[in-house]
């Protein structure tokens, strides 16, 4: 595949001046250092001052930047404008929804693909080393070693949504599994508490784990045999000792700190990388800062959340913490001799990352259902200006990117799969269509299942699950959030949507149009009159 560049006139000019009045200054320090000289004659020009060299340059580059923008306003046959279906006199005046929606999505929306991919590599160099340290450390916690000791596998998964192609504006986040290697004579016996008829409903989609022998090993001895383990990292839940989320992940920061000490100072010449913890309620986070001395094409601050994995099987982990997605604590709400700190979150990115490729597969060419999803991130966050802080923060639990992405698999997968409706001609038309089963879904209309839990999930399509996930009682997401919450959440979705085309009016003057490229639908032929 070849590839066209194009002169930038912005840069090219001002370059051109600097250099020629550099070189004019040079000219005269050279002549003033050459030692007494004899004065010209009556009537000789000793040479063009420094001013008028400048002048003339200056003049010179107002008059081209004035001919290119004569050009690029009135010349209909321009090959930047003129070209553009967008550029009827019609559309000019009054870009559709559609033509906006493009346009915010190119200048707004949508991410580097080059810039991306040099963050994930530059991501996963940093992981490798640091989780490679950690596996060559062995453990430091209350365990020093030994059979009984928890240890990184050695390997991480990137998950999150710039993995699966949908992030938007700029790769600064990312979330990356850490698998942890449980100690031999350790198994565990995981359950979901989601056929829990007393349990709140925030805590409906968390499993416990308790120990148990694994096969061929004799009850009285392995429970003498792994008591180290189990008073380091367990506790006791309904007479059984349960994997506690909240000890691995103390043990886990702990060991993340020891690690990157380990391979801070070979990494000094490449970036900056320091670690926040999260406590006993948030994940770590890895922060890497391009060094001073990088000069690389792509030097962007990125925040790596490191998450604690424990393998279930088929792809599927548990992780530590469980996600909270009530905005309150309920502390009291968990019954029968349940505990908090014994709570893990299921993590099914694979199977996710699966499904959509699945419906990738089985799309037509051009589909935008990607793209729809990219645009209903950048709709929520519209939504999010004016609020207070303590008001954002709920308007973004309840439109979590997880949310989103559910809400686009559900209509997917409720139509089978992307039909040709699904086409970039149609981008406006999707979109309203998720936003109003997303509104439907807050007003209880519909209900919004966890996508692969339980039966009603969608094994068939993203292979073999573990028993423990398909037998688990289905998962309402939004049944977290009382009924107020979600009410007003739907009340400003629609609004957000219906003052859409005034929030995007910026985007459809002709600085931003020039630059946006037609809908794949209309690259090849005229645009359609009749188009709304």
């Amino acid at each position: 595949m070849s590839v066209h560049y194009t002169l930038n006139l912005r840069v090219f000019w001002p370059l051109v001046t600097g250099l020629c009045t550099a070189l004019v200054c040079l000219y005269h320090v050279l002549r003033g250092s050459g030692g007494a000289r004899a004065d010209p004659p009556d009537g000789a020009d000793g040479g063009f001052p420094l001013l008028k060299v400048a002048v003339l340059l200056l003049l010179g580059y107002i008059l081209l930047r004035c001919r290119h923008a004569v050009r690029q306003r009135f010349l209909p046959g321009s090959p930047r404008l003129g070209s553009h279906p967008t550029f009827s006199p019609r559309h000019f005046r009054e870009p559709s929804l559609g033509i906006l929606l493009e346009s915010y999505y190119e200048h707004e929306v949508r991410l580097s693909p080059h810039v991306l991919g040099h963050s994930k590599a530059h991501v996963s160099r940093i992981v490798g080393e640091l989780v490679r340290a950690g596996r060559a450390r062995g453990s430091p916690g209350p365990i020093p070693g030994g059979a009984l000791a928890l240890a990184f596998r050695g390997d991480f998964i990137q998950v999150g949504s710039a993995y699966e192609q949908h992030k938007i504006r700029r790769p600064d986040g990312f979330d990356v599994l850490v698998p942890l290697r449980l100690p031999p004579l350790v198994a565990l016996e995981p359950r979901s508490l989601g056929a829990e008829p007393a349990l709140a409903p925030a805590f409906r989609g968390c499993f416990v784990c308790a120990l148990k022998a694994p096969p061929g090993a004799s009850g009285s001895h392995w429970l003498r045999d792994c008591k180290p383990f189990a008073d380091g990292f367990c506790v006791d839940v309904l007479g059984r000792r349960h994997l506690s989320a909240a000890l691995v992940l103390r043990w886990f920061q702990a060991h993340l700190q020891r690690s990157l000490a380990t391979v801070r100072y070979s990494l000094e010449g490449r970036c900056r990388v320091s670690l926040t913890p999260g406590g006993l309620e948030q994940a770590p986070t890895l922060h890497i800062l391009p060094c001073r001395t990088d000069y690389g094409c792509c030097r962007l601050s990125m925040a790596v959340r490191l998450i604690p994995a424990v393998h279930l099987g088929d792809g599927v982990f548990l992780v530590a913490p469980p996600p909270s997605p009530s905005p309150v604590g309920p502390l009291s709400e968990l019954p029968g001799g349940l505990r908090t700190d014994a709570l893990w979150g299921v993590n099914t990115a694979r199977q996710e990352q699966k499904l959509l490729s699945w419906l990738q597969e089985r799309a037509p060419p051009g589909a935008c259902y990607l793209k729809c999803l990219q645009l209903l991130k950048a709709l929520r966050d519209l939504g999010a200006r004016g609020l207070d802080p303590t008001a954002a923060t709920q308007w973004g639990r309840i439109l979590s990117s997880y949310m989103l992405k559910t809400v686009l698999l559900a209509v997917l997968l409720r139509e089978g799969a992307p039909a040709s409706g699904w086409d970039e001609a149609h981008l406006g038309e999707r979109l309203e269509e998720l936003v109003q089963f997303l509104r439907d879904c807050l007003l209880r209309r519909h209900t919004l299942f966890h996508c692969v839990l339980g039966p009603g999930g969608a094994a068939a399509e993203v292979g073999p699950l573990p028993k423990v996930l398909r037998e688990a009682a289905p998962v309402d997401l939004l049944a977290a959030f009382d009924r107020h919450a979600r009410e007003l959440a739907a009340a400003r979705l629609l609004s957000t949507w219906r003052r859409l085309p005034q929030l995007l009016r910026g985007y459809g003057g002709p600085r931003y149009l020039a630059r946006c490229p037609p809908p794949r639908s209309q690259r090849t032929q005229g645009f359609p009159e009749d188009q709304p």
